[in-house]
């Protein structure tokens, strides 16, 4: 399968595809595999993250692809236990280690934790401005905590990466991060599979011919909304690659934006930190 996806430039000008893998809840062999066959199919971006304790398996499967490191997105985050100013430096170093690589791509604060998190968002800071990342971003911030990191920081975040789907499309957050150029990003966009049953989103999966996986993916690529659906299984890996071959009608675009529930799969941030 031919890489044609989107690209969106990043505020610092740094070039992101709009759809990736994640690589949540898998570990050794399955994310190895996982993240080769992904990068096969054509996919470039590869979400991952301290806390998934499979860096070392993504970094391993980057190598054996065989594909040059300058057409590859790599995303990795601080861990919650990690943060904080002198830690999430040191937390740095050792994703990088696992990673075995000579930068990253993009690292995210993971979570908006209380009392480390401005502390940490300056040791982002620090990396991005001695080059050893390309761009630097936030997870679970919503828009109190984006409001917060604004009065200190130096660098915006460049991307927000957020749980967001049709049954949990947020709206205000979408227009506030596009108004400062803050790149949103969808996890879990395919609710774990929770809504593919329901009746409005297979009327539509019908009408474009595709699968109800492929009408949310597409749904959030036009809406310019970066996502990194998981999958370790191929089939799965290509069918949710196979979202550049059709376009989902404004009339339907607005109507996938009613199908919201304000249904979290994850914990609120809000009420969490």
């Amino acid at each position: 399968m031919q890489n044609q996806q989107l690209m969106t430039s990043l505020s610092n000008g740094v070039q992101m595809p709009l759809l990736g893998l994640g690589v949540y809840d898998m570990y050794k062999q399955e994310a190895e595999q996982a993240v080769l066959w992904a990068l096969e199919t054509g996919y470039r971006l590869i979400d991952t993250a301290s806390m998934y304790r499979n860096e070392a398996e993504i970094g391993n499967a980057v190598r054996q692809s065989g594909i040059n490191r300058n057409d590859l997105f790599i995303t990795t985050k601080v861990n919650n236990t990690d943060q904080g100013y002198e830690k999430t430096l040191k937390a740095f170093d050792v994703s990088l280690q696992k990673l075995n690589l000579d930068y990253v791509d993009l690292y995210l604060v993971h979570w908006p934790i209380k009392f480390t998190r401005k502390f940490t968002w300056k040791a982002l800071e620090r990396l991005y401005h001695e080059g050893r990342i390309k761009a630097i971003g936030v997870a679970n911030y919503l828009i109190p905590f984006l409001e917060e990191l604004q009065i200190e920081a130096t660098e915006i975040p460049m991307v927000n990466q957020v749980e967001f789907s049709p049954y949990l499309y947020l709206e205000d957050l979408l227009n506030y991060c596009k108004e400062r150029k803050i790149q949103l990003q969808a996890y879990s966009p395919l609710v774990r599979g929770q809504r593919m049953s329901d009746p409005k989103l297979l009327s539509m999966a019908e009408k474009y011919k595709k699968t109800p996986a492929q009408i949310i993916l597409r749904w959030a690529l036009q809406l310019g909304v970066s996502t990194i659906p998981k999958s370790s299984n191929l089939d799965r890996l290509k069918e949710n690659f196979d979202v550049f071959d059709f376009e989902i009608s404004e009339q339907d675009m607005a109507y996938i934006n009613s199908f919201n529930e304000n249904l979290r799969i994850v914990e609120d941030p809000m009420e969490l930190y």
